[in-house]
């Protein structure tokens, strides 16, 4: 299990420090790969959506719609990647999480997402330098991106942690690294 973790420190060192080199092209191609591993743990990691689970409400309004797409030139988008995918991150990390879940499955999400967000914060910084910015609007897409997962993270809070809470919160999150693709496809331009 060490040496494991110790493989994948080195793995995320190796692609921080290319990071700075990779042009928009092969982060979207990389972007859509990870997208792709993301979804196919997300499947294995649970079975099928639990038919007691049918009854339950959800409510959530798409990221999509928390997001207006007229907000996301290149830098906005690459900032909503990343809260996305740190804040996917933090759901899938809580003590809470279900253990009915295939472990290995979860560990393993768990290890992609942090490499990639380590990878695009290297990217982005990278690309920050270059362009200009404008903060205000980084901070606006961040805080709508936040106010949506806190509203994911109060419904596990107020179905207390259920097996069909984190099975409903799975599907969002499907729909999520969905989203990512849409945004990842701004990235190329």
């Amino acid at each position: 299990m060490t040496t494991l973790s110790f493989l994948h420190i080195c793995l995320v060192l190796l692609f921080s420090s290319e990071g700075s080199s990779v042009d928009s092209k092969m982060l979207h191609f990389q972007q859509n790969k990870v997208n792709q591993a993301s979804l196919q743990l997300l499947e294995k990691m649970g079975e099928q959506f639990p038919v007691q689970c049918l009854n339950e409400n959800s409510n959530f309004i798409s990221l999509q719609n928390v997001l207006s797409s007229r907000e996301f030139q290149k830098e906005n988008a690459m900032v909503a990647i990343l809260e996305i995918l740190q804040q996917i991150f933090n759901i899938f990390s809580k003590s809470q999480l279900q253990t009915a879940w295939d472990r290995s499955s979860i560990v393993a999400f768990q290890n992609g997402l942090h490499q990639q967000i380590e990878l695009l914060k290297t990217w982005f910084d990278g690309e920050k330098k270059m362009e200009t910015t404008y903060p205000q609007n980084e901070d606006l897409t961040r805080l709508k991106v936040k106010k949506y997962f806190r509203v994911i993270d109060n419904f596990l809070k107020e179905k207390q942690y259920s097996l069909c809470a984190y099975e409903i919160i799975r599907e969002e999150m499907r729909r999520c690294f969905l989203f990512i693709d849409q945004l990842t496809k701004r990235l190329k331009n």
